[in-house]
């Protein structure tokens, strides 16, 4: 694997789980000063699938295929089920009795785009860009008006 180009910070939160939440994202190209930050919320969803969504949304922002990226995540329900080979396994069983399939299935999508690395960092610990992640997220899931996550199911 190449040494990533891209460091992707990705962070979720849900006010209740489930409640409203919302996701935040911080996308940094290595050696260069170019930063983006997304975020985007919803009535009522999960902090897990908050966390999902982040990483799905900002692979998506990547245009070239093959791009090698860093994701930096403190859930260890999505570094690990990508690093241990969790997701494969439960693809091969085609993702019965699975929470959250549809963004598992989305983000192996998107996986496959990209020479993608997890690492897990221990969330609200000063690291910069986390903090921000954060915020970003509990800032969004505090908007108006917020919309349904179509995926969530009770």
């Amino acid at each position: 694997m190449q040494t990533p180009k891209v460091h992707i910070y990705t962070d979720g939160a849900a006010r209740g789980n489930p409640g409203p939440g919302g996701y935040g994202i911080v996308m940094e190209w290595v050696g260069k000063p170019y930063r983006k930050e997304f975020s985007y919320g919803y009535k009522k969803t999960t902090n897990n699938r908050m966390e999902l969504l982040a990483v799905i949304v900002a692979l998506k922002q990547l245009k070239n295929p093959g791009t090698p990226v860093k994701v930096f995540t403190d859930s260890r329900y999505v570094a690990d089920a990508v690093n241990k080979g969790w997701l494969y396994g439960w693809e091969k069983k085609n993702f019965i009795n699975r929470k959250n399939s549809d963004l598992w299935k989305e983000l192996l999508k998107e996986l496959r785009k990209h020479e993608v690395q997890f690492q897990w960092i221990k969330g609200h610990n000063d690291h910069p860009q986390n903090e921000r992640c954060d915020a970003l997220a509990v800032s969004a899931s505090k908007r108006n008006n917020l919309p349904e996550d179509v995926g969530y199911k009770a």
